[in-house]
């Protein structure tokens, strides 16, 4: 290289930025010495220097028949991506390599670059320039340091007239990896402050061209000079973004959003103008997650949330090729965003389309999926581990919130607590019985951000797009779920737990992660009752027993629940154990399963009137006018809360607002069409009514209810209720006056009994954190939808069957030809509840074993451990005649 270009490349105007596509040159600067000016120019003709050998590394000089080795135009020479072109730039220029000059047919990156330098060389020589020199100089744009919608256009434009399109890839890459340049970008149009006019003189259209060009250099090479090269610490110095954030609404952010779509729209089109972003993400993301870690930087510019909101608004980020580095990355730096900031994200995101939800919920479950798929994750390499999977999950929960607060809300209807708090238990714990304080009185876990926002998800009707989007089956497959409780319950900062953003988890896994909670609370209690007798010589009681008399169930089973709840809550938590009189059976499950059949039965036979049924919903409801008192639902409650706690499955038919209530929120009008789908109807026509309503209906704020004994009951919506008309004007607080007392009012006493005895028993469980209403419903009824193919798949053999024995295809031939009854009855006979688990039949492991030889004996079953017991019948016939009487008349026999 001549001492002429070394001359040309000190004088080149510095630039206040860069981007992996021009190179790591910010990292090499020189240290400070006394002259400045001299400091300056040397520091801009490294960058030059590195810059080129940048691009001879990336794009070559031209010459096919280059000899040099470092040169991608040289024959053999091994191409690099573009980190690695910057790495080896860096040292190229330390060991002053060979550097090629740009070859005359290369129309390229480096032709324009020299070009560029040369105009540089005669701009700072010559201050004063024509305005074809200011031009040229324009052309490489080293003067913009963040964009805006018309400059893009403009570069567009100017590069599309030269059909080269470097200079705005660099601006690109020098833009959007610098955190400075992408936080100043896209503003939204508003009226000027003094900050702004100030920085806007530079391109005052009044002043004379050499005025702008000196303006342009001056605020560069200050920006040159400042001693900090992180964008944390430039950011937030100011007073115009701290004004800004005030004129903000908590939803607001400063960024022109749909000007940034349309920018996107035209430039990712072009394959090298994306490349461009994908490589400045990679250069970006690191600093971005310094500056949240190190320098809380958020705190000082509220506006440093538009980076994010700039780069979410990129639509190719679920492309592969961001997979592997890019979008990883960027998902641990937004991961590290302060709760303030992930809530303000959340609300601007709540009113996007719910397309736009959609788009960025995939981004993020394809990362996820993509990192579960390419490795292989168990129970020693835990999901759990991978910084990727979990950021990338941290940042669902961003949108997953997103999604509720942009839905149908319902924030007002909560159901009031209990005014009375649940008794605690008379005895000790382990903890205070070795002087420890008691964990969980803490109350139920609720999410930061759930409080920060103050919202819940369930306090939403209906989302933008489906809850069932958000969940991840191939992160549910592999996840430990004993590993990830464990972390759940810790709760240590350094081991990360899926159970805190349910969101992406099943029912099936959210369920197994409910079960390990209930049977380590049982262990608990079994050795909190060891140690108890111990230094109290009272007698040992490790579980819930149950004695009853068949004919006595619900008379035996109450009382006895009663009396628990009256003297020690605390024993509802143990493992239950139920034994039936005069019978030889052993509880490992399988009677517990039938002691819930029989008390659900006898509960809700209409004849003891507790519950009303509806012939065309097939649905209970509770009876207003029950004679029984509130202690007989509140036992009821706990039944309910035993089921779940017990791993059982009810045969019980509630409408959804049951267990939204139990979940505590109100029923309303909506509500009603599947809890009184006729009443609904009626009450929607009557909103709907075109004429007069006073004048052609001529009802009142009085409605009429009927008691057990079909005696009408009339209840006043509103005081003196018979004396107001509904009128078109005040039909909605008619039908609202009218939900609220069908499904609050009328059976609140009754509701507000059995909820205190669910809570009894689960109270300290993760249910309400973990579910929804609807998996609520699934976990107590199971699922009514019955894939018995599913069930054929997973089930297992034993005593000399197999797959393949000619018995074990009769069977299921037989099996899969019967009815929906017949099927339900086998399901009953065999494993206790006509009801599939959570997650259908797939997830029964029921066993086939070999019961002898051909006999007249009907078929057996343990239902304790779904074990069907089946002879070896001699022909297909005979086999489903045997079954069938089996199942048909197994109802009443003790099932032991």
């Amino acid at each position: 290289m001549n001492s002429d270009e070394k001359e040309d490349c000190e004088c080149a105007p510095p630039q206040a930025e860069t981007s992996p596509a021009e190179g790591p040159y910010r990292d090499y600067e020189e240290p400070e010495i006394e002259n400045p000016e001299a400091s300056r120019m040397k520091r801009a003709a490294a960058k030059h220097l590195i810059e080129r050998y940048y691009h001879q590394l990336t794009e070559g000089c031209g010459n096919e028949s280059c000899s040099n080795s470092w040169c991608a135009s040289s024959v053999g020479f091994n191409r690099m991506d573009n980190n690695a072109a910057a790495v080896k730039a860096l040292e190229l220029y330390k060991v002053n390599a060979k550097l090629c000059d740009p070859h005359p047919s290369k129309k390229g990156t480096a032709s324009a670059y020299l070009e560029s330098s040369a105009h540089s060389n005669s701009a700072c020589s010559n201050r004063k320039m024509n305005h074809k020199d200011v031009h040229s100089v324009r052309d490489n744009f080293k003067d913009v340091n963040y964009l805006t919608e018309e400059k893009v256009y403009e570069i567009l434009d100017i590069c599309g007239e030269k059909e080269d399109y470097s200079p705005l890839i660099r601006v690109i890459g020098r833009v959007f990896s610098s955190a400075e340049g992408l936080v100043q970008s896209f503003r939204r149009s508003k009226p000027h402050t003094k900050e702004e006019l100030k920085s806007l003189q530079g391109k005052d259209e009044d002043k004379d061209e050499d005025e702008k060009e000196a303006a342009a250099c001056s605020a560069t090479a200050m920006e040159e000079d400042s001693p900090a090269s992180s964008s944390s610490s430039r950011l937030g110095e100011g007073s115009s973004g701290e004004n800004d954030v005030q004129k903000l609404a908590p939803d607001e952010v400063s960024v022109d959003i749909e000007a940034v779509r349309r920018v996107y729209e035209r430039l990712l089109s072009n394959e090298k103008i994306e490349a461009a972003f994908l490589n400045a993400l990679v250069y970006l993301s690191p600093n971005v997650e310094c500056d949240l870690t190190y320098h809380n930087v958020y705190s000082r510019d509220q506006n440093y949330l538009n980076l994010f909101v700039i780069v979410m608004e990129n639509s190719n980020l679920h492309s592969p090729e961001y997979l592997e580095i890019a979008l990883p990355q960027f998902c641990k730096a937004m991961s590290k965003l302060p709760l303030a900031a992930q809530a303000k994200l959340a609300r601007l995101w709540s009113h996007y389309s719910a397309e736009q939800i959609r788009r960025m919920v995939e981004t993020f479950q394809q990362l996820i999926t993509y990192k579960v798929i390419s490795n292989e994750f168990n129970s020693r390499n835990l999901v759990n581990d991978d910084d990727a999977v979990v950021a990338s999950t941290k940042c669902l929960k961003i949108v997953y919130y997103a999604n509720v607060l942009g839905g149908d809300l319902d924030m007002e209807h909560n159901e009031e607590e209990d005014e009375e708090p649940i008794p605690e238990s008379s005895e000790l714990t382990l903890q205070e019985l070795l002087g420890e304080e008691r964990r969980n009185k803490k109350g139920p876990r609720v999410d930061p951000l759930e409080t920060e926002l103050g919202i819940r998800t369930n306090d939403c009707r209906r989302p933008l797009i489906p809850f069932e989007e958000f969940v991840n089956e191939p992160l549910n497959e592999v996840l430990e779920m004993d590993k990830d409780y464990t972390f759940f319950k810790v709760e240590t900062e350094n081991k990360f737990s899926f159970m805190t953003c349910p969101f992406i988890l099943n029912a099936v896994t959210k369920n197994l992660g409910l079960y390990y909670d209930n049977r380590i609370r049982m262990y608990s209690e079994r050795r909190i009752t060891v140690l108890y007798s111990l230094v109290q010589g009272q007698q040992l009681n490790p579980y819930l027993r149950l004695k009853v008399r068949r004919d006595h169930i619900i008379d035996d089973a109450l009382v006895r629940l009663e009396m628990i709840a009256m003297e020690n809550p605390a024993d509802l938590k143990k493992q239950l154990y139920v034994e039936f009189e005069g019978e030889q059976g052993v509880d490992e499950g399988g009677v517990s399963k039938e002691f819930f059949q029989l008390v659900v039965e006898e509960i809700f036979n209409p004849d003891i009137g507790m519950f009303t049924y509806d012939e065309r919903t097939k649905l209970f409801w509770f009876n207003a006018s029950s004679f029984e008192n509130e202690g007989q639902y509140t036992l009821i409650g706990i039944v309910l809360g035993l089921a779940i706690y017990n791993n059982c499955i009810l045969d019980v038919h509630f409408p959804m607002v049951v267990y939204r209530k139990l979940m505590g929120k109100k029923g309303t009008f909506r509500d009603l069409a599947d809890a009184n789908p006729v009443l609904y109807q009626s009450l929607t026509e009557l909103l709907d009514y075109e004429g007069s309503v006073e004048d052609d209906m001529m009802i009142t704020f009085q409605i009429s209810q009927t008691d057990l004994f079909g005696n009408p009951l009339m209840y006043d919506l509103r005081e003196n209720g018979d004396k107001i008309p509904v009128t078109n004007e005040n039909r909605k607080e008619f039908v609202a006056q009218y939900a609220e007392y069908m499904l609050n009012k009328s059976v609140e006493k009754q509701f507000k009994a059995f909820r205190r005895g669910f809570h009894m028993v689960t109270n300290e469980s993760p249910l309400k954190y973990l579910f929804r209403p609807e998996e609520i419903e699934l976990l107590i009824c199971g699922s009514r939808n019955l894939d018995f193919l599913a069930l054929e798949e997973t089930t297992e053999y034993d005593g000399g069957y197999n797959r393949d024995s000619r018995i074990i295809k009769e069977f299921w031939e037989t099996l899969h030809s019967f009815g929906e009854e017949q099927k339900r009855l086998f399901l009953q006979f065999t494993t206790g509840t006509d009801r599939a688990p959570v997650g259908g039949l797939g997830k029964l492991k029921m066993i086939i074993a070999k019961n002898g030889p051909d006999t007249d004996r009907l078929p057996t079953s343990h239902t304790c451990f779904n074990v069907l017991l089946l002879p070896e019948y001699s022909s297909k016939e005979k086999l489903r005649e045997r079954l069938l009487k089996a199942i048909t008349y197994a109802k009443g026999f003790g099932m032991l």
